[in-house]
């Protein structure tokens, strides 16, 4: 691929993470960093401290070639960032996503509330004011819609965050009038809300129990999306609010088609149980959901994977690497199969997430 389709690259998925949970402290007052260090983090998951998946403790599922010379974890060190990734792919603009340390699956909410501020100040102190080109997801506690709220209003502002976030496993489906304050605030702020696939109910990743390999659970992210998806569009969240928009990340998105195929056919029968509802579910999720690329699903036949991107719409889709994950998408080779126009190009790696994030 030439040097002229690979510039002005915006990656939608960049995972920084802490050198130690030290890195923390001083965006911790001293009551807190007391309880990490006498008590630490309680997650709602089979192991208070770590990962389900004890081969990924080490590295956080990083890339081997990931891990900076300096041996701090993949993903901690700017410059080795700037070196591997950011410079040699042309990055323009990168959106972080924080995925550990968070305090969003804490069983202790002021503490969650606490660590996840801690979070959004350590990103924007230790990156986005040391790096222009990287743009921050503002971590939010979805089940304290009240301490979302909060840190909405301590950085909801700040250009340099460009979408909220929040995760989609929870203690109840995301379409819920509990979640709805959040919903509103990021309406009202005029940013989307990132969902990157992941988080701590404390509850099975799948309607049918615990997985038995990690390759079951890997593809139960997608239907995590799809639930979410349904559930807010059948609680009618974007009736409610039809400006705001959301992007699911690392998710998917051939399942799309399918999904509102099916919704629309049941609608169509059952529309009388929701009667706020006042277009079919697929019109809203066409209208509302952006979707980034990575993992790309890659069918035998690439016309397959244009039937779905047509149908899913070519300006909804974001281009995102999953920096620095194992499973990382190479902007050079990224959709190299498909053979996409000049036009197709440009909106999927640069423009649709320039205008949906307001990237100049």
């Amino acid at each position: 691929m030439s040097d002229e389709k690979t510039a002005g690259l915006v990656d939608c998925d960049i995972h920084p993470t802490v050198t130690a949970m030290a890195d923390l402290n001083p965006y911790l007052t001293d009551r807190w960093k007391g309880y990490m260090r006498e008590y630490g983090p309680n997650f709602r998951q089979v192991f208070a401290s770590a990962g389900r998946y004890p081969r990924y403790n080490r590295d956080g599922g990083a890339r081997l070639d990931a891990r900076p010379p300096s041996g701090v974890p993949a993903g901690a060190d700017l410059p080795f960032m700037r070196q591997q990734h950011l410079d040699p792919n042309r990055v323009d603009f990168g959106v972080l996503q924080p995925l550990r340390p968070n305090g969003i699956g804490a069983r202790n909410q002021a503490f969650g509330e606490s660590l996840t501020a801690a979070v959004n100040d350590w990103q924007a102190g230790a990156w986005l004011g040391e790096e222009g080109r990287l743009k921050g997801s503002l971590m939010l506690t979805r089940e304290d819609a009240g301490a979302a709220l909060r840190e909405i209003d301590r950085h909801g502002g700040d250009p340099n965050f460009v979408q909220v976030s929040v995760l989609p496993h929870g203690l109840e489906p995301l379409g819920r009038q509990r979640y709805w304050p959040i919903f509103e605030a990021a309406e009202a702020l005029g940013k989307p809300i990132g969902i990157h696939v992941g988080g701590t109910s404390g509850m099975a990743p799948t309607a049918t129990g615990w997985c038995s390999y990690y390759v079951e659970e890997h593809h139960s992210k997608c239907e995590a999306m799809q639930a979410l998806v349904t559930s807010m569009v059948i609680e009618g969240v974007f009736e409610r609010f039809p400006k705001l928009r959301v992007v699911l990340v690392e998710g998917g998105f051939v399942w799309v088609p399918s999904l509102c195929w099916r919704l629309d056919k049941h609608w169509k029968t059952l529309r009388s149980e929701v009667p706020h509802l006042k277009r079919a579910p697929s019109e809203y999720i066409r209208e509302h959901f952006w979707y980034t690329s990575q993992p790309i699903e890659e069918p035998e036949d690439p016309r397959h994977m244009l039937d779905a991107m047509d149908w899913v719409g070519w300006d909804k889709i974001l281009f995102s690497t999953d920096y620095p994950h194992w499973d990382f998408d190479d902007p050079k080779f990224a959709f190299a199969r498909l053979r996409l126009t000049s036009e197709q190009h440009k909106k999927l790696f640069r423009d649709n997430a320039a205008n949906l994030y307001g990237l100049q």
